[in-house]
């Protein structure tokens, strides 16, 4: 008779269910009061409209705070899968897991924060298992727009989990190997409890296409093409990067790259055996004196991001990057839902430059998805079998759909949980038997703050309802006259400089050079 226990196997989202990007989840095993953890994934998401001055969100971690930590499993190296490690791991202080290249950026993240010598980062090979308490856990080969992405077998007591990451099925990767079909396979042969499982492109029929036929395409276009080509892709994606230089040599171009994430992402590729048999890449400084049909820019920026090269690149102040009439620009990307207004913007005042613009719409096969489309996702339940479906990584209409989709598949129970509903796994059947508090941080001056902070309100309701008005002085030179205050804070020079902003209406203030402090 087997001893009778409290333990359940929980599974708990802080971010990335209910939108896209931004992961941190949670597997708990255990009684409710001593139950211990592992965390897979700390991402970020970026700000927009509704967020002025901030670039950087974070999921707020407070539930883990107190709590025992077994260890911090990173699946892949995209920002929105372990960009918040150097924000947060000093609040979940747990040792890291990650395959080669995914911990190569793991360390230029933690060295740019300050804090990678305290943190324990565990190289794991791929296909390698970990120990942590009571789970085992076992990275599985997957394909992705991305160097070693991976999906979790995190088996327990109770059950084994497959924890997807983000994954496509891609018979001509590129670069890295094949998703693995028979180790799924193998785990649906000995019982998958749930698959908690990406559902970015659950509303796409068919399959999201291979990165060998990107390559193709690719070589195509670029053999044809006369002038300065620059190409706007994700720097992340190394097969994409792979594709595109390689086409640039067969055209008998060399190439540079234009942004810090290309340089970063190349250094890390090469660390782990990837784009070693190429030409040297030519520093901005020199492709700017090569012959323009013989030079290729590889750039970061395809987004519209305002500081990225393809954007300095369009407005003019790149300072060694030029574009102009007879030169073109391959955009090797799909526009991210939200960014639809800048990239318009960066796309149309590089074709006032005169620049011819290639993208996925009017050049079919330039790009394909790194997530799994509908066909792909029937497969992996094909594989796999889970008992539950757990659908994660999508806004609730994603999710609802992959519930569908799942249930139509064959599988018995399906739950689509909200960021801090817990899911009971086993024993019994699943469902939400808890809510945790759950949001988001904003980095906001190079420190965290909550969505109520009193500046990034105060900047909200001045975007939309006010003015803001900045007064200063300028000597002959054009420099910024600087002005004195005493220890009780007032003006005791000449120069007068005050900022005012009327947050219910424009209206002029008065301020500005005046021969005393003068209150506005």
């Amino acid at each position: 008779m087997k001893k009778q226990t409290n333990d359940e196997f929980v599974f708990l989202p802080l971010g990335g269910s209910g939108e896209i990007g931004m992961n941190l989840n949670l597997y708990g095993y255990g009684p409710e009061a001593n139950r211990e953890w592992i965390v897979v994934d700390v991402g970020v998401t970026f700000g927009d409209l509704s967020t002025p001055g901030v670039d950087v969100i974070v999921p707020d971690p407070a539930f883990l705070e107190g709590e025992t930590i077994r260890g911090i499993v990173l699946t892949h190296a995209h920002e929105d899968h372990i960009g918040a490690l150097g924000w947060l791991w000093s609040r979940m202080k747990a040792p890291l897991y990650a395959t080669p290249f995914t911990a190569y950026l793991i360390r230029e993240k933690l060295r740019e924060a300050g804090i990678l010598d305290q943190v324990q980062l565990i190289e794991v090979p791929l296909g390698g298992t970990v120990n942590l308490g009571k789970f085992d856990v076992t990275f599985v080969t997957m394909t992705h727009s991305i160097a070693e992405p991976n999906g979790l077998a995190i088996k327990t007591p109770l059950g084994t989990v497959l924890h997807t990451g983000d994954w496509k099925i891609d018979e001509d990767p590129v670069i890295g190997e094949v998703t693995d079909a028979g180790a799924i396979t193998r785990l649906g042969d000995e019982g998958v409890l749930a698959m908690v499982c990406d559902s970015t492109n659950v509303f796409v029929d068919g399959t999201a296409g291979s990165e060998g036929m990107v390559r193709e395409k690719l070589s195509e276009l670029i053999s044809g093409l006369r002038g300065r080509i620059a190409v706007g892709c994700f720097a992340s994606n190394v097969a994409r990067m792979d594709s595109v230089i390689r086409a640039a040599e067969k055209a008998g171009r060399r190439v540079s790259l234009a942004g810090r994430s290309m340089h970063r992402i190349t250094a890390a590729a090469k660390h782990v055996g990837m784009l070693n048999d190429i030409k040297p890449f030519l520093s901005e400084q020199e492709a700017r004196v090569w012959p323009a049909d013989d030079i290729l820019y590889l750039c970061t920026g395809s987004q519209g991001e305002v500081r990225a090269a393809l954007s300095r690149v369009a407005e003019g102040t790149h300072p060694y990057i030029k574009l102009s009439k007879g030169d073109h620009c391959i955009f090797s990307s799909r526009v991210i839902p939200g960014n639809e207004l800048s990239v318009g913007r960066l796309q149309d005042k590089l074709a006032d430059r005169g620049v011819r613009l290639y993208t996925e719409k009017d050049h079919p096969g330039i790009h394909v998805s790194g997530h799994p489309c509908r066909e792909e996702l029937k497969q992996m339940y094909q594989w796999a079998r889970p008992k539950i479906a757990v659908p994660t990584h999508g806004m609730r209409r994603h999710l609802a759909e992959h519930a569908n989709l799942a249930k139509d598949m064959g599988v018995p129970e399906t739950v689509t949980p909200r960021n801090g509903d817990m899911v009971r796994l086993a024993p019994g059947p699943a469902a939400i038997i808890d809510e945790v508090p759950s949001g988001r941080l904003y980095v906001d001056g190079g420190r965290l703050v909550t969505e109520q902070g009193e500046a990034l309100h105060e900047r909200r309701h001045a975007s939309t309802n006010g003015v803001l008005i900045v007064s200063f002085a300028m000597d002959k030179r054009g420099k910024i006259v600087s002005f004195a205050m005493d220890k009780r804070g007032k003006i005791v020079s000449d120069i007068d400089v005050r900022v005012r902003w009327s947050p219910n209406r424009a209206r002029p203030c008065t301020s500005g050079v005046t021969p005393r402090p003068t209150a506005c």
